[in-house]
């Protein structure tokens, strides 16, 4: 990405992406139970989607980790993802599962799930808080039993009536993000101590469970003595392997690793959480935090700005070798990053206006001239993996797709139709004939120097955003909008009165980039579904409320295997790439990371995720040699 914002929805150890561990509704999901019936007939170890895990039961560690790393040491970053209320540029609140307030980063590390996520692996969770996992029979429930050595850092322990409290708990009062995906949770008990059942509505998602799996485990006595839907500075009690040292409010905060965790031995753990101290500093600007990373505030970076990466790096740490650049592929699905449009408001509620505007980027003009040429033009919601549709539809596909001939646009049954590529001059006049036709064709007429909607208002657009970082790339398109007659301005606003304008629906256009996850579940009724459009903060940003688009959904949450899903995920690529909800922006299927050279890294790298910094440590002889122990 360059000058956007990485991923929305989730910034979890164990709750990856947008879908990865959320959700696939199924009649009979029984299917998480197989691998556990191969070894014993009840209890398994670990769960996954389709019944597919690397590790066995006796396994010590993740293969992608190093044993022996030292836990010492500090990384200074800058957050790079979000989760619930989460923001980029400030925040007044350490907690983040609710809607109130902007939440700050690397909160999750203060708390523990039931089972824990293998970065090596599509989908699968081992256990964490919990050291087994049994299936119902009638796959309406699973039961997990906790690890009797579980322990919140007051040192009272971890019980199944924590785990009942959170979930419910989360599903009725906490942030959309979570209690979407818990919507389906009928009921969760504790049978005793370390017991606990959870039930699930017929036809619920047959991802559900690692949902349940990764959601955040809560002390029922501290929530009961304090309210959990307040905004508040007060560190929260946890479980997980680190807690909130020191912070100051919209500046930094910082986290202290728990020397006493009670996990730190389990598999799931070792070879992981190696920082003595992570810190997390707040910049209301790109360039300054870029300075900041120079000056070594910061130590970690991932780079997602091509300009900064083709001529920012020059300075002298990095002549002299104390400052590394690395360039890593990106082997997961590269997520949606565009200008996606409110197609709650009038000026964007027909499809041929929609279809009009994307023919006013010139992506071309914009890689080369802004972006070095380092990026490709997204043509899918599932980019860079075999979920994207190509070509015509393949019989199965079609089989999902006939019963909505004649109510989606006829492209859908033929090969998917790119992003349109301009001459590159900035200004291609073809495209703009295109665009001023589909408008006049939508029922706008031109008056004067002024496009009017067809209910005769001056057609406005505002680009909102909480900083500028992208308003270089948006400049040609805000050009060519007002050539044929919009008034597009960008604006940018304090990060509070963005996020609260953005949860409330409160915009024109906006920027955003999400991930899907290697196999999607749950999370694309969260971003596509037409319920989740009606919810406030909800991440159906763009409005979708489409039959066919629910349906392909509902056939990916129905899959029973991984080939069915791609087929439903790519049925689910046409409809919604010929819905034109957006203006696709640009990808690259890679990471630039710059970090100072006090790091050690263990030799592989997880293949669904960058390991990077949580698998790394600190070196005390690298640092010393840079000066910076």
């Amino acid at each position: 990405m360059s000058g956007g914002r990485p991923g929305l929805p989730v910034d979890r150890r164990t709750l990856l992406r947008a879908g990865t561990f959320i959700g696939a509704a199924a009649a009979m999901p029984t299917i998480l139970a197989r691998h556990a019936a191969a070894a014993d007939p009840g209890w398994s170890h670990g769960l996954s989607t389709f019944g597919e895990l690397k590790y066995p039961a006796d396994a010590k560690r993740f293969d992608y980790v190093d044993p022996d790393a030292p836990k010492a040491g500090a990384v200074l970053l800058q957050i790079s993802s979000t989760t619930g209320n989460q923001a980029f540029d400030t925040f007044n609140t350490l907690n983040i599962y609710v809607l109130k307030g902007d939440g700050a980063a690397g909160m999750g590390a203060t708390f523990d799930s039931l089972m824990a996520r293998a970065l090596d692996e599509p989908d699968a969770l081992y256990g964490l808080l919990a050291e087994a996992v049994k299936a119902g029979a009638d796959g309406l429930s699973h039961t997990w039993r906790l690890r009797p050595e579980a322990r919140f850092h007051d040192g009272s322990p971890v019980t199944a009536d924590d785990v009942a409290f959170s979930l419910m708990l989360l599903k009725e009062k906490g942030h959309p993000t979570y209690a979407q995906l818990l919507r389906q949770v009928a009921g969760a008990e504790a049978l005793d101590p370390r017991t606990v059942t959870v039930r699930y509505e017929k036809g619920r998602s047959r991802d559900l469970p690692l949902a349940v799996a990764s959601m955040p485990v809560f002390s029922k006595a501290y929530y009961t003595a304090k309210s959990f839907q307040e905004a508040t500075l007060e560190p929260p009690l946890g479980s997980g392997p680190y807690k909130v040292s020191r912070f100051e409010q919209g500046r930094f905060v910082e986290f202290a690793r728990v020397p006493d965790y009670w996990g730190r031995a389990l598999p799931v753990a070792v070879g992981t959480n190696n920082f003595e101290r992570v810190r997390y500093e707040y910049f209301r600007d790109r360039q300054v935090a870029l300075e900041g990373f120079k000056a070594g505030v910061i130590t970690f970076r991932e780079e997602f700005t091509s300009r900064d990466w083709a001529n920012s790096y020059d300075f002298p740490a990095v002549k002299d070798g104390r400052v590394k650049r690395d360039t890593i592929p990106d082997q997961t699905p590269s997520g949606t990053q565009g200008w996606y449009f409110n197609t709650r408001r009038e000026q964007f509620s027909d499809r041929r206006i929609r279809d009009a505007l994307g023919l006013l980027f010139d992506f071309e003009w914009t890689n080369t001239n802004i972006m070095f040429g380092s990026y490709v033009r997204t043509a899918s919601f599932f980019e860079n993996s075999e979920m994207k549709a190509v070509g015509a539809p393949s019989p199965e596909e079609l089989k999902l797709l006939e019963p909505f001939r004649g109510k989606v646009p006829d492209e859908v049954f033929g090969e998917p139709v790119p992003p349109p590529k301009a001459d590159g001059s900035g200004q291609d006049r073809a495209m703009l004939r295109r665009a001023d036709a589909l408008l006049r064709e939508a029922g706008c007429k031109r008056d004067g120097n002024v496009l009017r909607l067809p209910s005769g208002k001056p057609f406005e657009i505002e680009f909102l955003d909480s900083n500028g970082a992208l308003q270089p790339h948006t400049g040609s398109l805000l050009k060519n909008l007002k050539l044929v007659g919009i008034e597009a301005r960008y604006r940018i606003v304090d990060p509070a009165q963005y996020q609260r304008r953005v949860d409330s629906y409160d915009f024109d256009i906006i920027t955003r980039r999400t991930s899907m996850g290697s196999t999607p579940g749950e999370g694309l009724r969260v971003m596509f579904g037409s319920q989740s459009a009606k919810i406030d903060g909800s991440s159906n940003i763009a409005g979708i409320q489409d039959p066919a688009v629910d349906a392909m959904i509902e056939a990916a949450l129905a899959a029973d295997t991984r080939t069915e899903l791609t087929v439903a995920c790519r049925a689910l690529d046409r409809v919604l790439r010929a819905g034109r909800y957006w203006i696709p922006m640009w990808y690259k299927a890679e990471h630039w990371l710059a970090y100072w050279d006090m790091f050690g890294r263990p030799a592989t790298k997880p293949r669904y995720d960058r390991g990077a910094p949580g698998t790394w440590w600190y070196d005390e002889a690298k640092a010393k040699r840079i000066g910076k122990a």
